[in-house]
């Protein structure tokens, strides 16, 4: 009998901030893709840059610290809800739960005084932040929370068009 392979682990990447950032955008992990890239959605399927570069002028025809630089101008931060799990493949669903360890978004926070928006790039950064970041994070801060649809090609059910028109709310944050 042979055992099972155990999953990797994996570490995420550092955020992408100015001080004056006023929104952040948070993912859940990076996909093999962008962690073989070192690069955030990194996928080619990924809609995400397509729909930096329709609402910012951010889009993958830039160089990717181009593309970063853009949106840093725009006051928009970039991040990961994990900063290391345990995950076979690329998808959400195969995240180990028990290993996930939360990235440091009290220090995010006090670094970024002026974000005041929160976009969670899909449910299942949603849900992560929910259980591993929302209780540790002070009363007094006041933050207001979206979930849009994941930008990742795994979620299929809307198409990059339709996922453009719901991602079009991260505008009225700025």
């Amino acid at each position: 009998m042979s055992a099972a392979a155990s999953p990797a682990l994996l570490c995420g990447f550092d955020c992408v901030a100015r001080a004056d950032a006023r929104i952040l955008i948070l993912g859940s992990m990076p996909g093999q893709a962008s962690l073989q890239q070192s690069q955030y959605y990194a996928h080619p399927r990924n809609s995400f840059w397509y729909i930096m570069g329709e609402l910012f002028a951010a889009g993958p025809e830039l160089e990717y610290a181009q593309r970063l630089r853009v949106l840093m101008e725009q006051r928009i931060a970039l991040w990961d809800v994990v900063h290391r799990c345990q995950r076979k493949g690329s998808l959400d669903a195969d995240i180990e739960q028990q290993s996930v360890e939360a990235n440091d978004f009290l220090t995010l926070f006090s670094r970024c005084p002026d974000i005041q928006q929160v976009f969670f790039n899909g449910q299942t950064a949603a849900t992560l932040f929910r259980r591993k970041v929302l209780a540790g994070l002070p009363p007094t801060l006041s933050l207001h929370y979206h979930t849009l649809p994941s930008t990742s090609p795994a979620h299929a059910g809307l198409s990059r068009e339709q996922k453009l028109q719901q991602w079009r709310f991260i505008k009225q944050g700025l």
